[in-house]
C-alpha cells in the first residue's frame, strides 16, 4: 500500500496488527451525562463540534460539498457485556444487533448530521447523540447525497 497517486497525502501510521483504531478528533456536545444525550440525534438539535486533530485536518478539504456526512465514533463509555437489551424498561427485550443501543461488543456509533459549516480543522454540525468528549473514529458524506469522484471502473 506504498502506492500514492498524484494529488494524494500519505501520513506516517503504525502498522496494523489488530483492530486499533486512530482516533481522528474529538466531539463537542452540550452533553455530560448519558442521561441527558438524546436516544437519537435530530436534525433541529442544538449545534455541536467535530474537532479534527492533525494530521487529518486536510482529509476535510471538499467535505464542505455535502449539507449531512456521516458520523462514526468511539461510545468510549458505554458497557460492552450486553447480549440482550430491555431498552424500554419493559417485558419486552431486543437483542443488541437489533437496537441502536450505545451498549454493543464493539460501541461504534453512527449518525447522519447536518453540516452547518466548516471552520478550519472544526466541523459545527446539528444531529448529534453523543457525549461531549467522545472519540472520533471516521466521517463520510452522507451515502445519498455522495457521487463518487472516480471515473466508473471498466
Amino acid at each position: 500500500m506504498s502506492d500514492i497517486r498524484p494529488h494524494e497525502i500519505m501520513v506516517p501510521t503504525s502498522e496494523p496488527d489488530d483492530a486499533r483504531l486512530h482516533f481522528i478528533g474529538r466531539i463537542h456536545t452540550p452533553w455530560t451525562d448519558r442521561k441527558d444525550c438524546p436516544r437519537q440525534g435530530k436534525q433541529d438539535g442544538p449545534e455541536c463540534r467535530i474537532e479534527v486533530f492533525e494530521p487529518w485536518v486536510p482529509a476535510l478539504k471538499g467535505i464542505e460539498d455535502y449539507d449531512q456526512i456521516e458520523v462514526l465514533y468511539w461510545l468510549d463509555k458505554s458497557r460492552r457485556d450486553l447480549v440482550v437489551q430491555n431498552p424500554g424498561h419493559s417485558d419486552r427485550t431486543f437483542g443488541t444487533f437489533a437496537l441502536r443501543s450505545p451498549v454493543r461488543p464493539n460501541p461504534i456509533g453512527t449518525v447522519g448530521a447536518k453540516l452547518i459549516r466548516v471552520d478550519g480543522p472544526n466541523l459545527i454540525v446539528r444531529g448529534l447523540d453523543c457525549l461531549s468528549g467522545t472519540p472520533l473514529v471516521d466521517l463520510k458524506p452522507d451515502r445519498c447525497a455522495f457521487s463518487p469522484k472516480a471515473a466508473p471502473k471498466n
